[in-house]
């Protein structure tokens, strides 16, 4: 059985707790349907809580054997990857992360 395509979520520019919810429900509609690829390349801000929320989307992916993988953070993500100490968590997931 070929796994399906990868579903894309594209993270908004700015990803707080007004996003929270609706980069959620996308999320949890494409980790449902097989591998997923998140866009971080627009973000601007991005909150601990929805970092926080893409490791446990990964984790999902994980466990239901579906690839999961962030795709060109930005600068502004990266950063605060960096400053939250989530590097080691991002390495696996996201391309462009060293723990």
């Amino acid at each position: 059985m070929t796994q399906s395509p990868a579903r894309t979520v594209a993270l908004p520019a700015i990803v707080d707790l007004d996003a929270l919810d609706s980069v959620r429900d996308q999320l949890i509609d494409a980790v449902e349907s097989g591998p997923v690829r998140v866009v971080g390349g627009e973000v601007e801000r991005v909150s601990t809580n929805a970092l926080l929320m893409l490791i446990s989307a990964a984790e999902s992916a994980r466990r239901s054997n579906f690839a999961f993988e962030v795709v060109g953070p930005s600068a502004p993500m990266l950063a605060a990857i960096e400053r939250l100490g989530l590097s080691e968590s991002f390495a696996e997931i996201a391309r462009g992360i060293e723990a």
